[in-house]
């Protein structure tokens, strides 16, 4: 037989898509537009229709930047069209090939009901089926012109990205706004010969099912009448149906279906956008669920469906209705889509808290498992919080992003840091947008890592960001593959139902330990430095706030515990943790605004503090410690006088100053306490850092050096930090002044200021105070750079084997070395308030107020030391999708910790993060808990969120290492119980209250929540 594949393919190619594909709409009449452009800000459905149409017509320019316009829209079907299924037909103008990320809309009826969106491949909106002839359709439709903020493929930055610099420039031209007849001959047709086609070409080209199918839909094609394709239609299907109706393989996979859109809650459009995004794909789905009984659609991130509750309260309604019959499927249960490295573990903590309890309050569903398919890599604290949160399993997708190693698993059990395992899936498919297309089924089976021990995954179906979601095109292709010869066997499912059999078949499945590192997106641990700093000070003062709130509640006559308000600035704090906000990877719009939210973030909750202290009682000075470590450190007193004070954990002390064991001396550029002996050299660095109680230089060479590297990423500019960053560099070594600025016996500082690149300068305060071996480096940068990476180095005289770096409830080892290519990958890693290096016996920590990411190297010198060297990356500069990211002003401190143990890390790490409060109270209570015991730290002291009065502690075991301890409280404790994150008694797990006090024993890094009962 001659070989005519280019023939019939190219055949088959052309006749579906210049002839099939175009009749699919039999007959069409255009609507009477007319259209409003609203003022600034969208305005509610009421002011738009109120307001005066102006007549429009097809082909003008429309949309500027972050507009809206809306536009009326009325037709009539025509009486011949009695009995056909007839549609709304709109195209706003579409523009590329990614359906989300430019215009959309949502189409209303003119009583204000929202019936469906309009997106780049999701055009119609249903008007009868069938239609009787003469209805009268008047629709008022709200466009969003939103910009394609990377229609330059990442080539450089763009003013799209800002209300405030976008300019009015239409964006769109109107294309199509049509009443048509849908021809579902054509219809399916179309869907037919696209599965056949696809299927055909990933088979190999010696497979016989190939060629049965090539020379299926060349006879099929003879079929065709090009002068009446509908009439033909049915013959076609006629002809292909032996092909498409032979059963699949018994051993063909199985890939469960998962209806899916991922909207960002903020990316490349504000937060206000993505509340009119979440709406217009909502109606879509609740749309294609009463089309197709068998659609299941997973959905996460509460904080989208408040949106939606709040705003569309009719779209609200129908989601309800369609949890009730079981096509919508609640997941993740998390506020949002937080970013898996940088919040720290309450934070974590509280997005399941928050999100769980939303979707059982709202829907009586207690989700199962979490679902992050985009974040950037995910903390080995994930299993075991997830656990405690009540969920199974774990599904992410991110990974397949990685730059150099493959990851080795898609199904396994994923054990984080306390032992917590997960059952944890990540899908071949490769893509959370998928459309089961003939490449994404053949990928996901030549993906598939578990092959011949397992034989199912998971496939999330639909277009994210505005594109729309699921559609019916995408649903009609799961019915064709279901059962196919040559193909998976896709079958649509509630993810739940997938991970139950995935894991009954496959219940012995490989186990990854430690954290998922992404190989890629490495900056996010740097950029929007101000975005990361409000996310960690937020952290801090919300724990500050619970803890002096209930100690107000337990001991204050007439204070009353702000529920309300603390819920509130929780919320907002989670949802800035979403994993393009925190991350720093979002427009100019979203991070202006997020600044401003943590400014109005931190009034609020130091209003908060302020009041709850004050609750306490006045008529004299004390000094309060939210840490839960004691401390004995300088403080300022309300004059700006230095004094040593001694103050418990959790609790306060009255405003004495006690005498430290050794005062501070400051000679020439020397800084000397008794513990340590800090050189600083003409150029600004530490020439010298010796740790005078181990009698040991720390540094091996020049410490605390800035060094500014070029830095441009291949790709993606805020995401990314690429290896070539190390190889350009300039060491910032011209001091424009090195002055002694203060030399009190209990402080003395040393300022150094420096100017730099484009305009730049940074000044840097170098403290030692009294009876501590910390040295801080208060450091202002005044930053105006491009396409620059800022980092400081320090150089430290340590042979250690690996890195200690915290993470949320816990801390994590890395190696220093690169023996492998997974170690390599990992040349920028992120912390959260330390980074300890450590040989037998002596140890040195990296502490911080506000920065993630850092690296850490080894060199051997040539006289046989070892130098380790970690860095602090400080600010960067790139350019998209923000031109102006990170310029300005910023302030960080980050501080050397000489003779450090793991302990001392974590306590140095609470005390920089959490500074000692001087207020006016006569006196105050005992803390509300304190605990004994090596390892075992307080960290969350709240009242239970149930309003019942129980104090709720959650504690970690934060060493690494097992832990025994004894609880005490501040207040007649009538009983303890164990709970999960949700305050919900945990089974088999007894807690006895002996003499006023509870015993606990933690494993490693086990966290643990008691509810604690007041007599």
């Amino acid at each position: 037989m001659h070989d005519e594949r280019r023939r019939i393919e190219e055949r088959v190619e052309r006749l579906h898509d210049q002839r099939i594909k175009k009749a699919i709409y039999a007959a069409t009449v255009p609507f009477e537009v007319e259209a409003w452009q609203a003022p600034g800000e969208p305005v509610p459905f009421e002011e738009a229709a109120a307001a005066a149409y102006a007549p429009f017509a097809m082909d003008t320019p429309w949309g500027p930047p972050w507009g809206t316009t809306w536009f009326r829209m009325r037709g009539q079907v025509p009486a011949e069209w009695a009995g056909k299924r007839v549609e709304a037909v709109i195209d706003l103008g579409f523009i590329g090939d990614w359906p989300g990320n430019q215009a959309e809309a949502l189409v209303h009826r003119t009583d204000g009901t929202p019936l469906k969106a309009v997106n780049p491949l999701n055009q119609y909106v249903p008007i009868a089926n069938p239609a009787t002839g003469g209805e009268q359709i008047d629709y008022l439709v709200e466009a969003a012109s939103n910009p394609d903020i990377l229609a330059g493929d990442f080539a450089g930055p763009t003013p799209l990205g800002d209300v405030l610099t976008a300019g009015d420039k239409p964006l769109y031209t109107f294309q199509r706004a049509d009443l048509a007849v849908l021809d579902e001959e054509v219809f399916h047709l179309d869907l037919d010969v696209q599965v056949l086609r696809e299927l055909m070409l990933e088979l190999g080209e010696h497979d016989p099912r190939r060629h049965e199918i090539m020379h299926a839909l060349d006879r099929a094609m003879d079929l065709l009448d090009l002068d009446d394709i509908a009439g033909s239609a049915a013959a076609v299907r006629d002809a292909l149906r032996p092909v498409l109706s032979r059963p699949a393989n018994a051993s063909a996979h199985v890939i469960s279906g998962v209806g899916h859109a991922h909207i960002d809650s903020a990316w490349l459009w504000p937060i206000r956008e993505t509340k009119r995004k979440t709406s217009r794909t909502f109606s879509n789905v609740t749309a294609l669920a009463d089309e197709y009984e068998d659609f299941i659609f997973a959905c996460s991130q509460a904080q989208q469906y408040e949106w939606v509750r709040d705003n569309y309260p009719q779209v609200w309604a129908r989601i309800q209705e369609s949890v009730k019959k079981g096509q919508w499927a609640p997941v993740g249960g998390m506020w949002v889509e937080a970013d898996g490295n940088l919040p720290g573990g309450e934070a974590v903590a509280r997005q399941f808290i928050h999100g769980k309890r939303f979707f059982i309050e709202h829907f009586g569903v207690e989700t199962k498992g979490v679902w992050l398919p985009d974040s950037f890599g995910y903390s080995a604290a994930y299993p075991q919080l997830a656990k405690l949160a009540g969920n199974e399993w774990f599904l992410t997708q991110k990974i397949s992003w990685n730059q150099t190693n493959k990851f080795p698993h898609h199904t396994f059990w994923w054990e984080g840091i306390d032992g917590t395992r997960i059952f944890t899936h990540f899908p071949p498919v490769d893509t959370y947008n998928a459309r089961f297309s003939g490449e994404e089924m053949s990928r996901a089976v030549r993906n598939y890592q578990e092959k011949g021990s397992a034989t199912r995954s998971l496939a999330p179906f639909g277009w994210g960001d505005g594109g729309g979601g699921p559609t019916r095109e995408i649903m009609e292709r799961a019915r064709r593959l279901a059962d196919l010869e040559g193909s998976p066997k896709v079958v649509v499912e509630h993810p739940d139902a997938f991970f139950a059999k995935a894991r009954e078949e496959y219940p012995d499945a490989p186990v990854w330990v430690g954290e998922l590192y992404l190989e890629l997106h490495r900056a996010t641990y740097t950029s929007q430095a101000r975005t990361k700093q409000g996310n960690r000070r937020s952290e801090h003062r919300l724990r500050e706030a619970e803890l002096w709130a209930t100690t107000a509640a337990l001991h204050a006559p007439g204070y009353a515990y702000p529920y309300e308000k603390l819920d509130r600035l929780w919320k907002t704090v989670l949802l800035h943790q979403f994993h393009d906000i925190l991350p720093g990877s979002s427009i100019a719009w979203v991070h202006r605004e997020a600044e401003a939210e943590y400014a109005r973030v931190a009034e609020e909750l130091e209003a908060l503090t302020a009041e709850a202290v004050a609750a306490l009682g006045g008529g004299g000075s004390r000094v309060f410690n939210t840490s839960p470590y004691d401390r004995a450190e300088v403080v300022r007193t309300a004059a700006g006088v230095p004094a040593y004070v001694e103050v418990p954990a959790s609790g306060s002390a009255p405003l004495v100053a006690a005498a430290p064991a050794h005062s501070v001396t400051v000679t020439g550029r020397v800084l000397d306490n008794g513990l340590v002996r800090v050189e600083i050299a003409e150029d600004g660095t530490l020439a010298s850092v010796r740790d005078l109680r181990a009698n040991r230089e720390v540094l091996a060479d020049q410490g605390n050096l800035l060094r500014l590297h070029t830095d441009l990423p291949n790709y993606w500019d805020a995401w990314d930090v690429d290896k070539h960053y190390k190889n350009r560099y300039t060491d910032l070594l011209d001091a424009a002044s090195v002055t002694v600025v203060e030399a009190d016996p209990l402080r003395g500082a040393i300022r150094v200021e420096r100017s730099f690149g484009k305009g730049s300068k940074i000044t840097q305060t170098i403290t030692l105070r009294a009876g501590s071996p910390r040295i801080d480096f208060e450091t202002d940068i005044d930053w105006h750079e491009a396409e620059k990476f800022l980092k400081a180095g320090f150089p430290l005289d340590i042979r250690a084997p690996h890195s200690s770096a915290e993470i949320a409830y816990g801390h994590i080892q890395r190696p220093t070395h690169t023996n492998t290519s997974w170690e390599a990958a990992r040349f920028e890693v992120s912390g959260h308030r330390w980074v300890h290096l450590g040989e037998p016996g002596y140890g040195v920590a990296v502490i911080n107020d506000s920065t993630y990411g850092h690296d850490v190297s080894r060199t051997v010198r040539e006289d046989g030391g070892t130098t380790t060297t970690v860095r602090l990356s400080l600010v960067r500069a790139p350019r998209v999708p923000d031109p102006g990211a990170d310029q300005g002003s910023h302030r960080i401190t980050y501080a050397l910790l000489p003779g450090a143990t793991i302990a001392d890390a974590v306590a140095e790490g609470y005390a920089l993060n959490l500074p000692l409060r001087v207020a006016d109270a006569a006196g105050a209570p005992e803390p509300v808990v304190s605990v004994d015991g090596d390892g075992v730290t307080i960290e969350a002291v709240k009242l239970a969120d149930d309003r019942s009065g129980d104090v709720v502690v959650r504690l970690y075991e934060s060493r690494g290492g097992r832990a025994e301890g004894v609880l005490r409280t501040g207040f007649p404790l009538a009983g303890a119980q164990v709970t999960d994150l949700l305050e919900r008694p945990l089974p088999n797990e007894v807690t006895e209250v002996t003499e006023g006090a509870v015993a606990v024993e933690l494993r490693p890094f086990q966290v643990l929540t008691l509810r604690l009962a007041r007599a």
